[in-house]
């Protein structure tokens, strides 16, 4: 079964990301590293991604009169996405492993980041026999 895991931050997360050393940073990517190369060594891993700020985020509806397109995330979004895994694993409960992993990398002193990570199964819809 394929699930994302979503990793959600907050403006005043990614600020405190922005001022931790680069100790700090190096710890937490190297921690990162080693779940996506344990991923891949088990079969699991099929795609990740850390995603650009909100402030580069636009907002495109398509509508009869073109698409309008307009800065930004959702104004009352507190949180936004950070990035994600793609992971194909045998059970729910494997997903929620990783994600728990991911959630606990290391912060500033190690400390762990618990950053929330949302787990969501992909839907599959059968192929009409018609097409």
């Amino acid at each position: 079964m394929k699930y994302i895991l979503l990793m959600s931050g907050t403006k005043v997360g990614v600020d405190t990301y922005c001022a931790w050393s680069q100790k700090d940073i190096e710890a937490h990517m190297a921690v990162l590293g080693r779940i996506n190369k344990e991923l891949t060594e088990s079969g699991e891993f099929v795609a990740t991604q850390g995603l650009a700020g909100p402030n580069e985020a636009k907002v495109v509806r398509g509508e009869k009169n073109g698409m309008p397109v307009t800065d930004g995330i959702f104004p009352e979004s507190k949180e936004f996405l950070l990035g994600y895994w793609i992971v194909d694993v045998a059970t729910p409960e494997r997903a929620y492993a990783i994600a728990a992993r991911i959630s606990a990398a290391p912060g500033p002193g190690g400390t762990p980041t618990n950053v929330p990570i949302e787990v969501r199964r992909f839907a599959f819809f059968e192929q009409s026999k018609s097409e």
